[in-house]
């Protein structure tokens, strides 16, 4: 017992105590700076996913798997992609962006939060995960969400076991068919009010799967998305910034 207590006290708080100003590996690959209005390149063959549009040039972060296979393509500069992590976004459409998005404006107006949604949810949000089909990617990054490290827990913020004590649910993967009714299922078992957020590339839009026969993603078509965060996986401090952001904390 006093060998455990002697070891908590010599490892102290590995929690990051901010969050919000936590300092990211350089290598990771975030929102992409975009320096041109065309890259000499065919777009359609660069881009795996489709995320790449010629007229302007511009990057869709919902389709993107942030391979970086465009800012090796277009060898002037054109495409670079950043380690800016918060990239979350409460509008689909915010995620696609171009020469004129930079750091600084997209944080600012990238997520509305709403004063609903603060006031039911901004001290404590319950969250039930469904994982539709994932590669267990972004599902392994939302779990180091509430590890120590990050230890998403102390802003309020939790995965529960069921849907019935979610304020909403968090979706992974890309909703294969055999997932849709389990999907509708948890969703249905969340009490109302309740919000949806969607977690990376294949989540948001299909991402490398995007058209295969084997997905339904009807589900996204009759509700609401509340939350965007995109990433191939997502990175935890892109997760709970934005859930911070969206629930006005």
């Amino acid at each position: 017992m006093f060998d455990l207590l002697k070891v908590r006290i010599n490892q102290g708080n590995q929690a990051i105590p901010d969050i919000k100003r936590a300092v990211i590996n350089p290598m990771f690959r975030g929102l992409p700076e975009i320096t041109a209005e065309s890259c000499d390149k065919s777009i359609e063959e660069i881009c795996p996913v489709g995320a790449l549009s010629s007229s302007p040039l511009s990057i869709d972060m919902g389709k993107c798997i942030f391979c970086a296979d465009c800012e090796r393509a277009c060898g002037k500069g054109e495409i670079k992609f950043t380690n800016f992590h918060k990239t979350s976004a409460t509008s689909r459409e915010t995620l696609i962006v171009d020469m004129h998005t930079n750091a600084q404006s997209y944080e600012k107006t990238a997520i509305q939060a709403r004063k609903d949604i603060k006031k039911l949810f901004g001290r404590s949000l319950k969250l039930r995960s469904v994982s539709a089909g994932g590669c267990n990617g972004c599902e392994m990054e939302l779990n180091a969400c509430s590890n120590v490290n990050f230890d998403m827990g102390r802003f309020g913020i939790d995965v529960v076991a069921s849907p019935r004590h979610a304020d909403g649910i968090i979706i992974t993967g890309p909703i294969t068919e055999n997932m849709v009714y389990a999907l509708n299922d948890s969703y249905l078992a969340v009490p109302h009010p309740k919000i949806i957020i969607v977690v990376g590339s294949c989540a948001i839009s299909g991402g490398k799967f995007a058209g295969s026969p084997a997905i339904n993603r009807e589900f996204l078509k009759n509700h609401k998305i509340d939350l965007y965060i995109p990433g191939c996986p997502v990175h935890p401090l892109t997760v709970i910034n934005g859930i911070l952001n969206f629930i006005g904390r």
